[in-house]
């Protein structure tokens, strides 16, 4: 289907700190967004004191909702729906405001959601990224601070407490002390973020998305995504201590830090901080995915909701890309040999490794490895992790014949163990040679299989199959061969080809 006739849908998520648009593009388990504007509007500032959403707040966005109304409609999205949450649903002239938008956007439905399926909406959309998910998400806005209990990627538990980064700062007065005494009372009153200790602390939002871009800034992270970006209970801890008590001019020279979060950084430090002590996470994980996510979610099929995602990401490029899409089921059962002792985390990498195998194959022959590479890593597929980026990434560079020093390959090397670099790189080679007997067709493929006995690797090659060993097969079999800890290839001793009737 051409890109120009895809459907569309569109989301803002009309928030206490900001407003944002996105346009969505296509059926997909990993959402693809191809519009994304926010303005920082505050409508929360002074809620708090007024009971009244900021009134310069509101005069912007009824502009910026006006402008919102005219690019989804230019962009024939359709539906397009607005999403209300904390400062809107607390103001007391919250549906006033909500009315003065229905006359600027007449037909265009207005939800103010209510905390709870702010939270839920919210944890489909982390969810959508990471099915499994298990431990406590955290979605901290500008006005509330949504938590949930996510257990084998289904939700058992929610609360919506007053925490956001803007009203907190007001019920606080700015003092961050006073901050963390209100974090403390609210927090407690949840028992069941006690049952996340040893599991996953996901965070969502724009202030917690600052705080990991300061952490990678710090650390010289070699891929620039917040998405699925993961660091330990204690790095987190040391990094939100470090934020809480900092000066607003030390804040300012933290690296990574945007300026335009420098007010609000310093309390989702402090409930960043108190949560740690209180869920006893591990690790803390950062989502891009969200509420909009999961509104978008919600309308996808459910034969779309239950795809892997990172299989799913991998067949979508290779629709786009690939030559021939009938030929990674074919390259799935080809590569079987390399199956051995093979975790169910591994063989679900190898088989989008078999879908991506082919997404460089229309581009310049001397950049297929780098372009390939490069494409893989940084698709936008929302439920792929850091480690598996870097691992289908360098499978493809190797399947290009990349030379295995290659510095652009270091982002994919600083982001694997050896064991996990060593199998994309089997895999590679073994994609490489299927590449090389069947010219990325499946019925060449299908005259030649793999097979390891007594230590040697054998090549069977059906003769009336139009395959033959050339000076290529052979290089790419013995490669192949020393890949996988067999003896270098000397000829029939080590790695056989054997032609068959």
């Amino acid at each position: 289907m051409s890109p120009l006739t895809l459907h569309r849908c569109a989301v803002v998520d009309l928030g206490s700190n900001s407003v944002r648009l996105v346009v969505f593009e296509g059926e997909s388990r990993n959402p693809v967004s191809i519009f994304n504007e926010k303005a920082v509007l505050r409508l929360g500032r002074g809620l708090q004191q007024t009971g009244r959403l900021n009134e310069e707040g509101v005069q912007q966005a009824l502009t910026v909702m006006s402008r919102y109304h005219a690019v989804a409609r230019a962009m024939h999205a359709d539906p397009f729906e607005v999403l209300a949450t904390a400062a809107v649903r607390d103001a007391s002239n919250g549906a006033e405001f909500v009315a003065g938008l229905e006359a600027r956007m007449p037909g265009v439905p207005i939800r103010i959601l209510p905390g709870k399926e702010e939270a839920r909406l919210s944890a489909e959309g982390v969810l959508c990224g990471i099915p499994n998910a298990e431990g406590i998400l955290l979605d901290i806005g500008g006005g509330s601070l949504e938590a949930v209990r996510l257990l084998a990627g289904q939700q058992t538990h929610s609360e919506t407490m007053k925490l956001g980064v803007i009203r907190l700062a007001d019920r606080a007065g700015n003092d961050l002390l006073r901050a963390r005494t209100i974090v403390e009372e609210d927090t407690a009153s949840v028992p069941w973020l006690a049952q996340g200790a040893g599991q996953d602390l996901y965070l969502v939002g724009g202030a917690f998305r600052a705080l990991a871009r300061i952490h990678m800034a710090q650390t010289s992270y070699p891929l620039n995504m917040i998405h699925h970006y993961t660091i330990a209970r204690d790095e987190a801890r040391d990094l939100a201590g470090v934020v809480a008590g900092a000066s607003r001019r030390a804040l300012e020279r933290l690296p990574g830090l945007p300026r335009r979060r420098i007010d609000d950084l310093p309390f989702a430090a402090v409930v960043l901080r108190r949560l740690l002590r209180i869920t006893g996470a591990a690790r803390v994980v950062f989502s891009a995915n969200g509420l909009r996510e999961g509104w978008l979610m919600e309308m996808m099929p459910e034969s779309i909701r239950n795809e892997e995602p990172v299989v799913a990401a991998a067949r979508d490029m290779a629709e786009h890309f690939s030559r021939d899409a009938t030929l990674p089921p074919a390259l799935m059962a080809w590569t079987s040999v390399l199956a051995f002792r093979e975790t169910a985390e591994q063989r679900r990498l190898r088989e989008a490794a078999c879908w991506f195998s082919d997404v460089a194959s229309h581009d310049h022959p001397e950049y297929r490895a780098e372009q390939g590479f490069l494409r893989v890593l940084r698709q936008p597929g929302t439920g792929i992790d850091h480690h598996a980026r870097a691992f289908l990434a360098l499978t493809i560079a190797m399947r290009y014949e990349a030379e295995p020093d290659a510095p652009f390959l270091a982002p994919a090397r600083m982001l694997l163990d050896m064991a996990s670099a060593q199998r994309a790189e089997a895999l590679g080679v073994a994609l490489q040679l299927a590449y090389a007997l069947s010219g990325g067709t499946p019925d060449l493929l299908a005259g030649t299989s793999l097979s390891i006995a007594d230590g040697r690797l054998i090549l069977d090659l059906n003769e009336n199959a139009g395959v033959f060993a050339g000076e290529s097969v052979i290089r790419r079999l013995g490669r192949l061969a020393a890949v996988l800890g067999l003896d270098p290839f000397t000829g029939a001793e080590h790695a056989l080809i054997e032609q068959t009737a």
